[in-house]
């Protein structure tokens, strides 16, 4: 990625528009986004009728893909920590607060 300077994008998230600045190509923050949005609509399909919950289970499964290929040494971890970087990013600007108990 080059060094650039960041950028308001506007990302629609299961129905929720968020704006961010971001220095990613909004392209690529679109991608994340297709691919969270197909991991909980599988979910959901599945029978998790929780918005919340399928968010949380695919970002689980997503992390837990990330943290396999960190496992591999084969990997070029730097990449690897970055996608994960950015997806919990991500997910800290989507993700709905859990409600107070």
């Amino acid at each position: 990625m080059t060094s650039q300077e960041a950028a308001r994008v506007e990302l629609t998230v299961l129905g929720q528009t968020l704006t961010l600045r971001s220095e990613a190509d909004p392209a690529y923050l679109r991608s994340l986004v297709a691919l969270l949005e197909e991991r909980v609509t599988a979910l959901q399909n599945a029978g998790v009728r929780d918005p919340t919950k399928a968010l949380i289970l695919a970002a689980l499964d997503i992390t837990d893909e990330l943290q396999r290929s960190r496992d591999d040494p084969a990997r070029d971890t730097n990449q690897v920590q970055a996608r994960l970087s950015q997806l919990l990013e991500i997910l800290d600007r989507f993700a709905p607060e859990a409600p107070k108990r």
